[in-house]
């Protein structure tokens, strides 16, 4: 007995934050434990889950839930420590007097979509195996029909909505981080509809518009989608000055260094900090994240690393990355938006916001997934990109009946600001942010 291990676990995770409708946090955990993918799958919301089983630890999650993980060593066996963040596991370490084990890139964080499962055996404890449990069919609606595929896709986009503002925000006010975008906007106007479908006054609802020294074109953009709709009353703009972009805060915040996360996590937490000093109760936001990702439009040519034939052969290519089994994947940091979630739930959660975005979940993931992109496409870029405005639209026209403006893409983190405090606020290069989120540990 004395030469055997003896595991520990920690689960410093926070079940209280899951979003489960159709059963209790623990009965979702006893699905896990059960290892069944198909059972995980029929876990409805958005979650992160830890079962101990025994020697054999399994975590699931989705997009809108982190979960880290370590295991460090001690002389009766191995530690494992569960946490959303890295700076709690390494606080814990640090109490426990064990931090000289630790470095921040020696973190895991589970995938989402896929149970990871671990055997802590002792010294060395193996490699974790993943099995996913989110599937989507692919190409399973006619490239003949956009208005039809808008009318799914939004639907599901609103059904999840009228979950939460029925299971989780059923009082107080509710904002929507709002650039007008084809997201924010989606966003925006299926909450509208869902309180007055629910029987609730749409004055719980405004829309938050950031604007940096008067600059950006995402404001401009807002007045114009809400005087189309006659809607102008649910626009607050969030003005502020230079001195509110902290991106080095971002960084501590996100734990992360990709330059274009920390640039819109800069711009996401300077906008929450506006709401919560004018509002200091307020709690439930809404977020447009997860758009880009289900409609594949992000500018492919901005990045050398992929080619259209990639983005669309590869399944959820910028929701997971390039996947647990090959070499990109990183298991410090997982991939796409899987590891880019973090510059939305961060600095709302440091901030005692609740933040949800309908799109990162697998039901309106699944509709996306759906569409034949390369027959509708052709393989072609600027054919990809008008998609989305099309799907969009037509879907909330649909379900809403609301003719929905549709603007050029934009990102956020350049929609708030000028072109020149933009590239006065932000280092160019990754190596200075990459620096900078080391330097946390030093």
């Amino acid at each position: 007995m004395n030469n055997q291990y003896v595991s520990r676990v920690v689960d410093l995770t926070h079940p209280e934050k899951n979003v489960i409708y159709n059963m209790t946090n623990e009965e979702a955990v006893s699905l896990l434990k059960s290892g069944g993918v198909d059972t995980v799958r029929g876990i409805d919301g958005q979650f992160c889950l830890v079962s101990v089983d025994g020697k054999t630890i399994r975590m699931a999650r989705s997009i809108g839930r982190p979960i880290r993980y370590f295991i460090a060593k001690r002389p009766d066996g191995p530690n494992l420590i569960i946490a959303e963040r890295i700076d709690v596991i390494y606080d814990y370490l640090r109490k426990e007097g064990l931090d000289h084990q630790f470095h921040p890139s020696y973190t895991r964080m589970a995938p989402a979509h896929y149970i990871t499962r671990i055997e802590l055996l002792g010294c060395p404890d193996p490699n974790p195996v993943y099995e996913r449990f989110f599937r989507p069919e692919r190409n399973k609606y006619s490239p003949s029909d956009t208005a039809k595929i808008g009318e799914h896709y939004i639907g599901a986009l609103y059904l999840e909505i009228r979950k939460w503002l029925e299971h989780r925000a059923q009082a107080g006010p509710i904002g929507v981080t709002f650039s007008a975008g084809v997201d924010s906007g989606a966003v925006f106007l299926l909450t509208y509809h869902a309180l007055r479908e629910l029987g609730e006054s749409p004055s719980r609802l405004k829309a938050f518009t950031l604007s940096v020294d008067g600059g950006g074109e995402d404001l401009v953009q807002a007045r114009k989608f809400m005087d189309a709709l006659n809607l102008e009353l649910f626009l607050e703009p969030v003005e502020l000055d230079y001195s509110a972009l902290d991106w080095k805060e971002a960084i501590r915040l996100v734990e992360d260094y990709k330059p274009l996360d920390i640039q819109s996590a800069t711009m996401n937490l300077s906008l929450l900090q506006g709401i919560r000093s004018r509002y200091p109760d307020w709690k439930h936001i809404f977020s447009g994240e997860g758009g880009d990702e289900n409609l594949k439009d992000y500018p492919i040519e901005e990045n050398p690393e992929l080619t259209i034939k990639s983005v669309l052969n590869n399944m959820m290519l910028y929701h997971e990355g390039w996947g647990v089994e090959s070499i990109k994947h990183s298991l410090t940091y997982s991939g796409g938006l899987s590891r880019g979630y973090m510059r939305t739930y961060a600095p709302g959660d440091c901030l005692g916001f609740e933040v949800f975005s309908p799109f990162t979940l697998p039901n309106v993931i699944e509709i996306s997934e759906g569409i034949p992109y390369i027959e509708m496409t052709g393989w072609d870029h600027q054919k990809l990109y008008d998609l989305k405005g099309e799907i969009v639209s037509r879907g909330i026209k649909a379900v809403t009946g609301m003719e929905m403006p549709v603007f050029p893409k934009r990102r956020f983190q350049h929609g708030a600001v000028s072109s020149d405090i933009f590239r006065k606020h932000f280092p160019e290069k990754e190596i200075t942010y990459r620096k900078e989120f080391l330097s946390l540990y030093e």
